[in-house]
């Protein structure tokens, strides 16, 4: 399962990348909108940084088929054909997806909510979809087993479609799809730290530094001890 960011502050994108084995950044039109700076400035300076072959998800606005389409080359322009457009997978969005496909761009159906829907956007040809996980809890549904019905769905229907997990509370979320093996996982930053952080295991290296300490003095490490 590849693990990409959900954020669109590049600051917090560079602290992140840091350490985790990330593969890639999401956006929405949400959070480029807590960027409070114009979009494409955001964006280029993502793509800058994580490398033109890194995934960059982009989501378009528009309403109508026609405007997601022309969405869609003007991100490819300007960010690359490594760019994958986030297309919202209701009727205009469907018709979209197929006329994305055909004119050669990388495609993942979001607002996911539903397995017919990724059904669907996967026949439709997209490269990914992504159900929203905590969103379908709270509709009253289970967002863990939907994504793997999804996954499964799938892979018994011989589709080449990856699922992108979004939307997740917790890191236990995370674990438990990473243990189905599906495609990838977008997390957003306090949630991907939550994912190491672990007081028992800063416990236990506080004790082995103390009691090294007391062997070889204040400070001592194994590269300045006898």
């Amino acid at each position: 399962m590849k693990l990409m960011i959900d954020e669109g502050q590049i600051q917090v994108i560079r602290r992140l990348y840091d350490v985790f084995p990330a593969e890639g950044v999401t956006t929405n039109p949400s959070i480029l909108a807590k960027t409070g700076r114009p979009p494409y400035e955001v964006l280029k300076e993502i793509r800058a940084f994580i490398g033109k072959e890194a995934q960059l998800h982009v989501q378009v606005t528009g309403e109508s088929r026609e405007e997601m389409l022309e969405e869609s080359r003007r991100i490819r322009r300007e960010l690359g054909e490594n760019t994958f457009i986030k297309v919202p997978v209701n009727r205009e969005g469907m018709a979209a997806i197929r006329l994305m496909k055909q004119d050669k761009a990388l495609v993942t159906g979001t607002a996911v909510y539903t397995r017919m829907q990724a059904y669907l956007a996967a026949q439709a040809g997209a490269d990914y979809v992504a159900p929203y996980v905590n969103r379908i809890d709270n509709l009253g549904a289970d967002g863990i087993q939907t994504v793997k019905d999804i996954h499964a769905l799938f892979r018994n229907n011989g589709l080449s479609t990856q699922v992108l997990a979004a939307s997740f509370k917790n890191s236990q979320q995370v674990q438990e799809l990473c243990l189905c093996g599906i495609g990838a996982a977008t997390v957003s930053a306090d949630v991907m730290e939550r994912l190491l952080k672990n007081d028992a295991v800063d416990m236990a290296v506080s004790v082995f530094r103390k009691d090294f300490e007391g062997l070889c003095g204040q400070g001592k490490t194994m590269k300045d001890c006898g």
